[in-house]
């Protein structure tokens, strides 16, 4: 099982030079990747009394494809994750050349991880409807994969029209790959016929199993070996208490688990120091070997 950790976006500030020594510990602790959340505007709540959303305008978020192309070139082997990029509030085709871009230059280091997201004042703001995200999002996929893998593509779907069109350079990866987040029974069927790996959002718990034999059994539906489907749950340090560590990672590996990605933020840490000697507790926890 790969073990990452979530860049702590919403809490670690504006210092690049702290962005980087991050990075570069975790690399050194023998993470495997770094995983980015994604959000362009937050919502102001000032007019919105009735807000519900996790995060509003005053949440922090940098600019996930930006900040990864910057690490990619202060580290060396750390996978670089979007997890995920909310896809259908964003041009297709400018995605696919901002994914391969970032692969090219990275050495073919990138795991694009999508979803549909949740906030539509976002979509309103970025022009783009809310309403047909799932649908939308199918047809994304496809045309990304069409992007990274031909030269010249022909493409005519119900929300894109490509004649004889490319994006060159291509990526190294061809394609990317592109796992799926989220959790309603649309998201596992996507997941199913359509993801190369699927993040959890949940514990190894009942639930969890029940999930699982739900995606097992669409994706033998769809003709495909379920084992070929990546799976990338979180250990939250906020939410799983450090003697649980352990205990959390084994019951997600012997539940099939290939990932797992750890995530620092809500612990109340107060600077980027905190979150890395957080994240070496874990890795003297869990077993993770330092990279040589």
């Amino acid at each position: 099982m790969r073990i990452g950790a979530v860049f702590p976006q919403t809490e670690f500030g504006d210092d690049p030079a702290a962005m980087r020594d991050y990075a570069q510990a975790i690399e050194a602790l023998g993470y495997t990747h770094i995983l980015l959340y994604d959000h362009v505007l937050g919502a102001s709540t000032a007019t919105r009394p009735n807000w519900s959303g996790p995060y509003t305008s005053d949440t922090p978020f940098h600019e996930v494809f930006v900040l990864l192309a910057y690490l990619a070139g202060l580290t060396r082997t750390l996978e670089l994750v979007t997890g995920v990029l909310v896809l259908p509030q964003r041009q297709t085709s400018l995605v696919a050349k901002q994914a391969a871009e970032l692969d090219l230059l990275s050495g073919g280091r990138l795991r694009l991880g999508v979803g549909v997201g949740w906030n539509e004042v976002e979509y309103e703001a970025l022009g783009e409807n809310f309403r047909n995200r799932g649908a939308r999002s199918e047809e994304q996929i496809a045309l990304l994969r069409e992007l990274w893998t031909k030269p010249v593509v022909t493409f005519a779907g119900r929300y894109h029209q490509i004649d004889n069109a490319g994006i060159k350079p291509l990526p190294v990866q061809r394609p990317i790959p592109v796992w799926i987040g989220g959790y309603a029974e649309q998201t596992l069927r996507r997941v199913a016929t359509i993801g190369d790996g699927w993040f959890p959002w949940f514990a190894p718990d009942e639930r969890a199993r029940v999930q699982l034999e739900q995606l097992h059994r669409m994706a033998h539906e769809a003709g495909r070996a379920p084992e070929s489907i990546g799976i990338e749950p979180q250990l939250n340090l906020s939410r799983v208490p450090e003697a649980e560590w352990a205990r959390y990672a084994a019951e997600w590996r012997n539940l099939g688990a290939t990932h797992l990605c750890v995530g620092t933020m809500g612990k109340g840490f107060t600077s980027p120091d905190q979150h890395i000697s957080a994240l070496q507790r874990v890795a003297s926890e869990l077993g993770i070997q330092r990279s040589a």
